[in-house]
This record gives C-alpha cells, structure tokens and sequence, in this order.
C-alpha cells in the first residue's frame, strides 16, 4: 500500500491528509502540537482548524517526524512558507531516499526569492524530478465538508506526477489534474494570495464589483507577466493553479488573504488584524519577496507594489486607490 506522511496539522495539510487517506493511500500527519496530535489520532477532529468535521479512522498523526517519515511513497509539506527552510532542515536525515517531496505552500521565500519547490531541492538536497506542487482552489474549509474541488499537480517527472495523482483522486469528491509547468503553478499560487490581499482591502473600503474584478483581472496580468520572464506556460495561468484559484481566492469569506484585507480597507491597523488572524495569511508576507522577485527581473506589478505599501509600510489604503487608478493608460496587454 502507497504510504504518505504530511507535515502540518493546519487546516489545508488536514484536509489533504484526508484526501489521500480517502482515496486509499496510509496517511499520517505530523504535528508539533500534542493536544492537535491526540485529537486528530485519538478523536478524529482538528477543533482548532477544522471545527465540526469528522476525520477518518485511518489518518494517523504523531508528534514523531521519524515516525511519520518511516517508509513514506510521498513526504507533503503543509507548514507555513517562510518556515519551511527551518523546519526542513531539521527533518532532512529521516527523508526516505526514494520519496517524492510534495509542497502545497503558496508563497515565495523572503531574502532569497525562491519558489517552495527550489527551497526543498536545495535544503533536502534532491533533484528537481522529485519535487511536485499541489495547487488549485482548493478552500480547505469546503473541501472537508465533502464539497467538490479539483486541483493541480505539478511535478518535471511524468512517472512521479502521475503517481501522486492517483495517490489523491478520490471521485466524485476531489479530481487531481496533471500539468509539468512547476513555475507557472506555483507562482499562480503565491502570487494570487497578494491580489487577494488587494481585493479584501478594496471590498473592506466599499469599493464595489466593478473594482474587485478589475483587480483580480490585472493582478492575473501582473502573475503572468512574471511567469513569462521566469519560463512559465502561459496557459497555465488560465487554468485551476491560475485564475481558478484566484477566483476562490479573492472571492470567498472563507480566504485568510481576503479577509486579512478586508480588515485592513475597515481601518483596522496591521497589528490589530495579525491579532485577530488565527491562521496564516500567506500573502501578508510574501508580497514582499514577490516584489523584490518582479523587481530583479524588471517587471512591473502595480497591484503588488501598492499592497506592500499598505501592508508594510503603513499606507493609507485610499492613498494606494488613488496611486493605482492614477497610472499613465497603457494598452491592456502590455508587457506580454
């Protein structure tokens, strides 16, 4: 039998421990936290993420990175981004040789810019060709409940890529597509977590459709100007690990980003809305290394710049409206 071991007891790396145990592959997730593990492995429930939902007897949790890696087909990282370089380094001796390394993280490394899948192929010191991506709209909190999603899996391996398919196809519930563009999928993953941030910000303002799907609209411009430079398939960007996730992202109320930003266009101040943020919002973070990303290789992201203003450097968030929609007109597909 295929065995997994999923690293992060938050709501996404539940669900998704879930789906694999689901779908008939021996999944175990491990946990920092004693009380989440024994409530997951002895409960079957993960109040503090997933309040309500029933997990399935078969997943298994521990407080034991060993135990957790012993014999793994597949090891999935589920922890928070800026993390990963840490916690991976601290779990490299126990990886199994042949196991395929999955992220399902959506965000850029600050300092050195760089894609999930390059941090774990650098700190696990493994080739590219055992490194796949996990990404879609895929809101854990629907997911859990048994409502129907799709997502993406990305990986330069067909073999390997098709295997962690199987590994999580549990019809008619959850429907994995393929695609070898790991770029392009994980950069549509990061980035939509910044738009979404704008999106929030613009609805917590009262700013109307009319903007929210001008935002979302260019900030998937600004996602695909940056794939292009960075060798991405621009079809990519058109598809679930793309604009389907964007939508999802920057539309439901169950999106941290969104809501982050909602906050944030209400006048709550940054401070106010990490304290009442329980879980993480990635794009709070990683539209920093975003940016500094565009700006190494000269592409210009106005949605991304003024959010790093209004995140990070306390920008009025009716300023950062004004900037944006005072910009020299330029035809709509500039810089593709």
């Amino acid at each position: 039998m295929t065995k997994a071991a999923v690293f992060g007891t938050g709501s996404w790396g539940t669900t998704f421990g879930m789906i694999l145990s689901g779908a008939g592959t021996r999944t175990t997730l491990w946990g920092r936290r004693a009380e989440v593990v024994e409530a997951i492995d002895r409960r079957h429930e993960n109040p503090g993420y997933l309040p309500g939902a029933v997990l399935p007897d078969t997943l298994r949790a521990t407080t034991d990175p060993a135990e957790a890696l012993d014999g793994a087909d597949f090891v999935v990282f589920a922890v928070p981004a800026q993390t990963l370089r840490f916690e991976l380094s601290r779990w490299k001796a126990d990886l199994p040789p042949d196991a395929v390394l999955v992220s399902l993280m959506k965000g850029i490394e600050l300092g050195t810019t760089k894609r999930m899948s390059e941090v774990i192929c650098e700190v696990a010191e493994v080739p590219q060709e055992r490194v796949a991506v996990v990404s879609g709209p895929n809101l854990a909190g629907e997911i859990v409940r048994g409502q129907p999603a799709a997502t993406v899996v990305a990986c330069t391996d067909e073999r390997a890529m098709e295997r962690l398919q199987a590994a999580c196809y549990l019809p008619p519930w959850f429907r994995p597509y393929t695609n070898p563009d790991v770029v392009g999928v994980e950069l549509g993953g990061a980035i939509k977590n910044v738009i979404a941030l704008a999106v929030g910000i613009s609805a917590g303002m009262g700013l109307g459709d009319n903007v929210g799907a001008m935002l979302m609209t260019r900030g998937l411009a600004e996602i695909s100007r940056l794939g292009e430079v960075l060798g991405a398939d621009p079809h990519t960007f058109a598809g679930l690990a793309g604009m389907g996730d964007l939508v999802a992202t920057c539309t439901s109320p169950l999106s941290r980003n969104r809501t982050f930003g909602e906050n944030l266009g209400r006048g709550m101040t940054l401070a106010e809305v990490i304290a009442a943020t329980k879980q993480t919002a990635e794009g709070v973070k990683s539209c920093e290394s975003v940016l500094e990303l565009a700006r190494k290789h000269d592409v210009e992201m106005p949605i991304t710049e003024v959010v790093v203003a209004v995140v990070h450097d306390a920008m009025p968030p009716s300023e950062a409206a004004v900037l944006l929609m005072s910009r020299t007109p330029k035809a709509e597909r500039y810089g593709l």
